[in-house]
């Protein structure tokens, strides 16, 4: 068992949102510290006026959101990677809808100064004003990142297609630039503010550059990962054991995730999130993937010694964050992954109760390895198979008090199914557990 030390928890939380909160403040001023008489002489103008502090305020959004999924290492570690990909999604809408606002306001409001059509318009915004095209491009990839994005649309498409999608939404906050710089009374004649703008953007490229391409590419050289051997666990479930060399560098723990590429055919491009299903040595490391589409149905057929490269780790879902002497694992169908590698990283002298939900017996992988390590525990860890459908075994307060009488006096770690995951946060709830001690990770897409 691991002896890492307990991470505080919410300085991070607090860092970000302070750091946030005082980009808005200053992104506020630009406007309204250069504002004058004439951008509320009129009903046009005021909707001029408006048009501009929502493109500010939506291009500032689209950056912090750029930033949530940097995979800046203090702000993954000090947040959590789930709360920043909630974070992520949430304030998407809001910049989408600005920027939307933005252009509807700006159309009317030139259009009524001006006195002509909303066409006429919309022609001289593009013939007379300097990156115009740019900035109708910016605003066409930004709306289909957008709708692509809602659950209804996503649960239609692969992966793979998603994630090539919701790429261009760089390009477009990246097109948009000029379009401001050139054209926004805010920044003409005003090169402080046109600094701070530019600086936004440049610390938001520099990230992406840095945390998601240059820091990724180095390590997968320096620890010249690649596959040793693929596994079946079982129906529809595969481990893919890898080798490297200093893998201890990582400084990677169970219950964590990377991001995956494979140098073969069809799984270079595309980065796909799988959680490490045992706790890395300084040799290896194993994922465990279920068949649920192309990508993850495909991975059964890598060859040992294929080249891995990986982005990682992320996640806050580690032993490091419990703080009782008691903790409650719990893992539905495959994401008993994640519950597994973290079982090997607590202090030795916490005690666990793990509990494995499947819906048939032959879906409970890793069966072995669980009872190995209670076994070797002498009582510490004790597990729970519950085989069935929800109904046989309902994940309920009564139920897991039953099973577990010391689940009120627990941390909670779970990984499964959404239904899963909401019915025993309404467990947690009713017991009185605080919600610094109820740890899950998202049983979905991993990252944006």
């Amino acid at each position: 068992m691991s002896t890492r030390a307990i991470r505080p928890k919410g300085v991070g939380v607090d860092w970000a949102a302070l750091i946030a909160g005082l980009g808005l403040g200053l992104t506020l001023a630009l406007h309204v510290t250069t504002m004058n008489k004439s951008d509320i002489s009129s009903v046009y103008a005021v909707v001029n006026t408006l048009s501009r502090l929502a493109a500010l305020v939506g291009t500032y959004f689209a950056l912090v959101g750029i930033l949530l999924v940097s995979r800046i290492p203090w702000i993954e570690q000090g947040v959590g990677h789930d709360r920043l990909i909630s974070w992520h999604r949430k304030l998407g809408p809001y910049s989408l809808f600005l920027v939307g606002f933005h252009v509807l306001f700006v159309t009317l409001g030139y259009a009524g100064q001006g006195r002509v059509a909303l066409g006429v318009q919309l022609w001289r915004f593009f013939t007379q004003f300097p990156w115009m095209w740019a900035a109708l491009g910016a605003f066409i990839l930004m709306v289909t990142a957008g709708v692509t994005s809602y659950r209804k649309a996503r649960a239609r498409m692969s992966y793979e297609t998603w994630w090539i999608i919701h790429v261009y939404t760089y390009l477009a906050i990246a097109l948009s630039f000029m379009h401001q710089v050139l054209n926004g009374p805010m920044f003409i004649g005003h090169p402080l503010n046109r600094a701070y703008w530019t600086g936004l953007y440049f610390f938001s490229g520099l990230s992406i550059l840095t945390w998601r391409v240059g820091v990724p590419i180095a390590r997968s050289i320096r620890h010249n990962l690649k596959i040793s051997r693929v596994v079946v666990e079982g129906p529809g479930v595969i481990s893919i054991i890898m080798r490297g060399r200093k893998l201890h560098k990582l400084a990677a723990e169970g219950g964590q995730f990377f991001g995956w590429r494979f140098l073969a055919r069809h799984h270079l491009l595309i980065s796909h999130p799988y959680s490490l299903s045992a706790a890395p040595t300084e040799h290896l490391m194993r994922i465990t993937v279920k068949d649920l589409g192309d990508h993850s149905r495909s991975l059964a057929f890598l060859k040992p010694g294929t080249r891995v490269f990986v982005e990682g780790p992320y996640g806050a879902f580690t032993a490091g964050r419990s703080s009782r002497r008691h903790v409650v694992l719990i893992g539905g169908g495959v994401g008993i992954t994640p519950i597994r590698a973290i079982m090997e990283e607590f202090r030795p002298e916490v005690q666990m109760d793990v509990v494995f939900r499947a819906s048939r017996s032959e879906d409970l992988v890793f069966r072995q390895e669980l009872d190995y390590l209670a076994a070797q525990s002498e009582g510490a860890v004790r597990v729970h198979y519950l085989v069935g459908s929800r109904q046989q075994h309902p994940m309920d307060f009564a139920t897991l008090t039953k099973m577990i009488p010391l689940f009120a006096d627990s941390d909670i770690y779970i990984c499964g199914p959404t239904a899963l995951v909401q019915s025993v946060r309404q467990a947690a709830l009713e017991a009185g557990i605080p919600k610094s001690r109820f740890h899950d990770e998202a049983f979905a897409f991993h990252g944006e």
